[in-house]
């Protein structure tokens, strides 16, 4: 090997090399040393030119939408307009901003915003370009994209950001393509803020916001370049279970009679009994200038005394211990009973009351005395058992409503001293009372839950509003029902709690709940409602009316409750359940389809009721329905000529009998004739023919026979 490596030749060129590469290092240190001293400042100048900014992109906040798809909530862009007069000044486009150029721009400005006179808009930016403000607000809120167009176009504005200096601030805007609908459910935005302010807006804030993303900004001389370093992540969709049209039904329903009663509050809750969707929820206000608003929402956030719609809870209680059974009666007297020193009483006690009420009775009569003397009876030793048992039947389960503000039920349980006996905040009245839905304290969706779940079976669900959270068109998160019990009480227990319910709105006090077309089930409540320190008795009474119940009663849908807040008398059954009478015959109406095939009787014959007039014309319609015609002028049935005459109807058959017609100068006898045929018959005679009512004639002001005269009106009324 030694033989190949000429070491005096190759040692000489490795040393050349290490000098060169000494050199080289030495160079690279001097012309750095040199940078950084002789050249300093004027690679301090190339660094001002070259500018980085970290930009936050905000992403496009996600769509809160009905359970069939519309939107109830979008965003949609909206800008805030500004002026960079240092830009433009190191851009040197500030030599076109000259008085006339001024003034230009703020007549542009004055006609896209005619509030504002351009003399003011050309002083306001002659202000701002004398403190060459960076970011001078030229309109003080926020435009639609249409209007930053217009502004776009006018001079200097419609240069490049950083050479005219006019950029604007994006922000996403909401909108409720439904108005008002649901609005307190649905949520609202801080406008200025852009952050949710309450509902469902508030609750899923971080589903709808997504994330934000960063563009980094990047300034080489007079060019610049943006290289994204993080995309913005936008919001994700929920599905609510919100159904549009029942919330605007609801909505009608309960206005309507809000604004009839002049009251202060008005809720409206619709359940779908078996998922517990929330289908409609309606919190109405009165505002100081008459009208009707949602302000809060008190159906989920309203701790109020419930009144006589808790009594169904108390007798269920009571029937499930077996204490009681269906036969047990109380005699509620003369509709006053002392209790414990203060007086009981029924609704009807200046009417002599009720006298002897069976246990059904006194939930169909919403009998104060009744429901509190079984409870007393059976519970005023061990009112922990009924508190228990309140507590079993489900009426005081904590919801997990997913709005910001619901509250849970408060039933408040007895204590005792050490020695056994009552604390001082349990008083000898506080169980009667409590009985019939005082001293408790349950928000309206509560009340309804316990219905529901009455509805249901005995099952219990939880309220549900969001069914699904939906990405790019893919479900990414399903809220499913979730069962709070599997049964709140016995079978039998149930049974007879639906058929009492059942016969409250049958034949009890809320008959005006009922419809005709479907079975309904319910209670009513009428409380007098605390006014704060200052208790029962401060002048005027305020009242909480409500009906709670569902329907159709044999298989229920839908449950539903309806709470309204006056000041006076009112009646529960009377005010709250006509608005749920109302709800429920709209829901149905639009729920339920049906055909003709569906009106007809299988156990009888359908023949209709046939008018007089056009021959001809009745007996092709009834052959056309397959009904059996008997007439006497079967020869005439090919002739153009008008048979007129008079129908008979018998059970299984239409007999069409011809008669005369009554020559031309007479008025004819036009009774019992459709419309058509006689104003045909009366204007063939040149008579003219007022019209009144529908149906067919039954009096005309021309009597039959009497000679036609010119001009002359026959008046002819319909029923």
């Amino acid at each position: 090997m030694g033989s190949f490596f000429e070491r005096d030749k190759i040692v000489p060129r490795y040393k050349i090399i290490g000098l060169a590469m000494v050199v080289l290092c030495l160079l690279i240190v001097g012309k750095a040393f040199y940078t950084a001293t002789v050249k300093r400042e004027f690679w301090m100048d190339v660094a001002d030119r070259l500018k980085r900014d970290s930009v936050e992109v905000k992403p496009v906040r996600g769509n809160i939408m009905s359970c069939d798809g519309r939107l109830m909530a979008s965003s949609i862009p909206e800008y805030k307009l500004f002026m960079d007069f240092k830009a433009m000044h190191d851009s040197k486009t500030d030599t076109l901003w000259t008085d006339s150029m001024v003034m230009a721009i703020s007549e542009g400005l004055h006609d896209i915003f005619p509030e504002r006179p351009a003399q003011v808009f050309r002083d306001s930016l002659m202000s701002g370009y004398a403190r060459m403000a960076r970011n001078y607000p030229v309109w003080p809120r926020r435009v639609t994209y249409d209007v930053f167009t217009e502004v776009k176009q006018l001079p200097i504005f419609n240069l490049r950001p950083f050479k005219g200096g006019f950029h604007v601030e994006e922000f996403n805007s909401r909108q409720h393509p439904f108005g008002s609908l649901a609005g307190r459910t649905v949520g609202e935005m801080y406008g200025a803020k852009d952050s949710a302010k309450c509902g469902l807006e508030q609750s899923f804030d971080s589903t709808l916001r997504g994330k934000p993303g960063v563009v980094q900004r990047k300034k080489v001389l007079n060019k610049y370049l943006s290289i994204t370093e993080r995309p913005p992540v936008d919001g994700a969709d929920i599905i609510t279970t919100i159904d549009v049209n029942m919330q605007d039904l609801a909505e009608r329903a309960l206005v309507d009679e809000l604004t009839e009663i002049n009251a202060d509050v008005g809720v409206a809750i619709v359940m779908e009994v078996k998922t517990g969707d929330v289908k409609a929820i309606v919190n109405m206000s009165k505002c100081a200038d008459g009208q009707y608003r949602e302000r809060q929402n008190h159906a989920v956030s309203d701790l109020l005394e419930p009144g006589s719609v808790f009594k169904t809870a108390s007798m269920m209680v009571a029937l499930d211990d077996g204490v009681v059974d269906t036969f047990y009666t109380v005699n509620c007297n003369g509709g006053v009973k002392d209790m414990y020193g203060s007086k009981m009483r029924d609704h009807n006690w200046h009417r002599g009351g009720y006298g002897v009420l069976s246990f059904g009775q006194i939930l169909e009569r919403s009998s104060n005395i009744g429901v509190s003397s079984i409870i007393d009876k059976y519970y005023k030793d061990n009112p922990e058992k009924f508190v228990d048992g309140l507590y079993r039947v489900g009426i005081a389960s904590d919801l997990e409503i997913p709005l910001m503000g619901a509250a849970r039920p408060h039933i408040r349980r007895p204590e005792r001293k050490a020695n056994g006996k009552f604390a001082d905040s349990w008083y000898p009245t506080t169980l009667p009372w409590m009985s019939i839905g005082y001293e408790t304290q349950v928000p309206p969706i509560s009340t309804l839950t316990f219905y529901n779940a009455i509805a249901n079976d005995g099952k219990m669900v939880r309220p549900r509003f969001v069914k699904q959270i939906v990405k790019d068109g893919q479900v990414i998160q399903e809220f499913p029902t979730t069962v709070i019990k599997e049964r709140i009480c016995k079978e039998k227990t149930l049974r007879e709690i639906q058929t009492i319910l059942y016969h409250v709105v049958s034949q009890g006090l809320g008959k005006k709940a009922g419809s005709r077309s479907f079975k309904v089930a319910g209670k009513t409540g009428t409380a007098q409602i605390s006014q704060g320190v200052g208790g029962y008795k401060t002048g005027q009474m305020h009242y909480l009316l409500s009906f709670c119940g569902y329907f159709p009663a044999d298989k229920p849908r839908y449950s539903c409750i309806v709470c309204i807040q006056k000041a006076g008398s009112g009646s529960g059954g009377g005010m709250s359940g006509k608005v749920f009478h109302n709800i429920s015959e709209g829901i149905m109406a639009q729920d339920v389809k049906l055909s003709v095939s569906d009106a007809r009787d299988s156990l009888s014959i359908l023949v209709p009721e046939v008018k007089n007039g056009n021959l001809f014309s009745a007996e092709y319609v009834l052959s056309q329905l397959g009904v059996k015609v008997s007439d006497s002028w079967a020869n005439l049935k090919n002739t153009s000529k008008n048979i007129w005459g008079i129908a008979s109807t018998t059970t299984n058959e239409v007999t069409l009998a011809e008669k005369s017609e009554p020559d031309k100068n007479l008025v004819p006898d036009v009774k019992g004739m459709g419309a058509r045929d006689a104003v045909f018959m009366l204007e063939s005679r040149g008579l003219k023919v007022r019209i009144e009512g529908r149906g067919k004639v039954v009096a005309q002001s021309l009597g039959p026979g009497r000679k036609v005269g010119k001009g002359d009106v026959c008046s002819i009324r319909l029923n």
